[in-house]
């Protein structure tokens, strides 16, 4: 399949809510793609607007050894519950490449969403896949890990922001000027 180019800090569309996917007639060759590019930035998860594209669908394979049954695939998902102890562990992210924050999450979550067959679920998570998961339905919902950190942590990393942000708007400009594909 195809791997897609990583939106980075300060495209528009990470900031954005995501909307719901309501047409799951091409989602196969998507998730193909979206698997092949998570796996050649070397990460574990991938929402859908790290990609470019407006839906509220992520991956996650905290294995990180491209068998299928290692995939978890949510889509139209939410975050029911969030509990159990809060820990701190140090999350990177695709799109802020080069940063790394010590983020304060639940150890578990109870989460609702579809699968590509459209049917619905609700189950529990816990540990690294219940991390990841917050993770992606942060940026689903517009926020970064900087936006979990103090202001003397995200203080840290400005001039990094500022250049990510200065090569997003960049590449958006050319892209506004284009119609149906990300360069």
């Amino acid at each position: 399949m195809a791997v897609k180019n990583i939106v980075h800090y300060g495209d528009p569309i990470l900031r954005k809510k995501c909307d719901s996917l309501k047409d799951f007639s091409n989602i196969d060759d998507l998730l193909n793609d979206m698997f092949d590019s998570m796996y050649e930035a070397e990460g574990i998860g991938l929402a859908a607007n790290q990609i470019g594209l407006d839906m509220n669908l992520f991956i996650i394979d905290v294995t990180h050894t491209e068998e299928a049954e290692n995939h978890h695939i949510f889509i139209n998902s939410e975050i029911i519950s969030k509990y159990g102890d809060e820990g701190v562990y140090q999350e990177g992210c695709l799109s802020l490449p080069g940063i790394s924050l010590d983020v304060l999450r639940p150890e578990k979550v109870t989460l609702k969403y579809q699968t590509p067959d459209e049917e619905w679920h609700e189950d529990e998570f816990d540990g690294l896949l219940s991390r990841a998961i917050q993770h992606e339905t942060d940026h689903l919902n517009g926020i970064y890990i900087i936006d979990r950190v103090s202001e003397i942590e995200k203080i840290q990393y400005q001039m990094e922001l500022k250049e990510l942000e200065k090569i997003s708007k960049k590449r958006h400009k050319v892209q506004s000027g284009k119609k149906g594909f990300i360069l």
